[in-house]
């Protein structure tokens, strides 16, 4: 690995950084954002309040005026929701990692949950070019009251993009952790996927699919098993899921296989909108066609 010869890893305009804070008006119950700050490429505008279910809800859309992630981009995103907060919260695009010759992009995530609070956050898709390099770094620190649905979908490539290109990429490295704040360590996952080294179709891997989905939920112990009797495990010729119960009881990780990308976002907002009824009381609206 060494510089990229245009411009070094993270110079200006390659340096993104998003700090999202919300807080709890207790006057009307209006959750919204108290302080932001953004630094190109990427961009956060206003919060909007469309949630036909929770109109109280505000809803962020992460967005970048800098296209692909590039050979050398280092984004920074922090998100913090104070007691009792509540938001949803998106990304306005699906991420595209663009082709590498040089180093590698990365994007790390801080988020942290006070007492009582409820984030769903639910990026669109990630797609790694041939020849790329991407590290997803995710530290979150919630408090036991609060709950988070937090999810990623990673694709195999470009599916239609000349003869395809999935599994050309070089590396994607996955890491997600949590703590409690009091700084105790409540799981920690990574991943390590190169297909140029290991072959990802295999039984034990990938297999027969494309594209996987992560889902991470952390929640008080007294809404795991509800979630879990809501959501079965299934294996079929389109699509596999798998469950796990994070320790100390802090949540659970649902896994998702599929073949198709459509299918996945639809799991995923199905899962959340389980979560957020079983939490809030409230279901999931319909997603946007365009989305």
């Amino acid at each position: 690995m060494q510089e990229p010869p245009a411009m070094a890893a993270g110079a200006i305009g390659k340096n993104g950084g998003i700090e999202l804070v919300f807080s709890l008006n207790k006057k009307n119950g209006k959750s919204y954002l108290s302080q932001w700050s953004r630094r190109v490429p990427l961009i956060v505008q206003q919060e909007l309040y469309f949630d036909e279910s929770m109109p109280n809800m505000p809803c962020v859309y992460i967005l970048s005026s800098g296209g692909p992630n590039v050979d050398g981009d280092r984004y920074t995103i922090d998100l913090k929701l104070k007691e009792g907060a509540f938001a949803h919260i998106s990304t306005g695009a699906a991420t595209k990692i663009a082709e590498m010759r040089y180093n590698h992009a990365s994007n790390h995530q801080n988020i942290v949950l006070d007492e009582e609070s409820y984030l769903e956050y639910i990026p669109l898709p990630i797609i790694p070019c041939k020849n790329s390099r991407y590290l997803c770094d995710t530290h979150i620190t919630i408090a036991p009251s609060a709950t988070l649905f937090y999810s990623e979908i990673f694709c195999a490539g470009r599916e239609f993009y000349g003869d395809g290109e999935l599994f050309k990429y070089d590396l994607l490295s996955i890491s997600t952790q949590a703590s409690a704040p009091s700084g105790e360590l409540l799981f920690r996952e990574k991943m390590v996927i190169e297909p140029k080294k290991s072959n990802c179709n295999t039984i034990g891997r990938m297999g027969h699919f494309k594209h996987f989905a992560e889902i991470t939920i952390l929640t008080p112990e007294k809404n795991i098993q509800p979630i879990i009797e809501k959501y079965s495990p299934h294996l079929s010729k389109m699509s596999a899921s798998g469950v796990n119960y994070l320790s100390d009881n802090c949540g659970i990780n649902i896994k998702i296989l599929s073949n198709s990308v459509e299918e996945l976002k639809r799991d995923v907002r199905t899962i959340c909108s389980t979560v957020r009824m079983i939490v809030k009381g409230y279901e999931l609206p319909k997603e946007f066609p365009w989305r």
